[in-house]
């Protein structure tokens, strides 16, 4: 599923990440641990297609049996709406949509049929207890609450 070689990582002259090999099959649960400033985001940050490595020959990222690094700033956008999904650490929910309208809007981006896309936004809410919640806007919803969205969304 997701199979990185020879990841780099610079900001100026620091070097974060220093020749990472990850190989995370379908359905593998994976941990990524150590002590702060030790590159964890920086990883997590280009795996999931949201911050670029150092480019070399020997450097490739390849999820679902596309290699990501060579695809161009729009065809990374939508494989990363059609393909990856993110729960953030504070959610980034959209503060003027409702919780049913954050869960959609990444369907609605692909290009989506509005009501099945609705359809499987209530479910998706229905099933982690949201229901009665969502036509509630973040700041009504507890924090818990907006995590589950954010997981909904994802």
């Amino acid at each position: 599923m997701i199979i990185a070689k020879n990841i780099h990582k610079y900001y100026d002259t620091l070097h974060v990440l220093k020749g990472v090999d990850l190989h995370i099959q379908k359905g593998e649960i994976v941990s990524i641990v150590g002590a702060s400033g030790a590159g964890k985001t920086t990883l997590l940050q280009i795996l999931g297609t949201l911050d670029n490595a150092a480019k070399s020959d020997e450097t490739s990222l390849t999820i679902n049996g596309e290699n990501v690094l060579k695809m161009n700033d729009k065809a990374m956008s939508k494989f990363r709406n059609l393909h990856l999904g993110f729960i953030f650490q504070f959610h980034q929910l959209l503060p003027e949509f409702t919780a049913l309208e954050n869960v959609c809007i990444p369907a609605f981006i692909a290009g989506k049929d509005k009501k099945e896309t609705e359809t499987e936004a209530k479910r998706l809410l229905d099933y982690l207890g949201l229901a009665e919640r969502s036509h509630h806007k973040p700041n009504e919803l507890s924090g818990g609450e907006q995590q589950r969205v954010a997981v909904a969304r994802a």
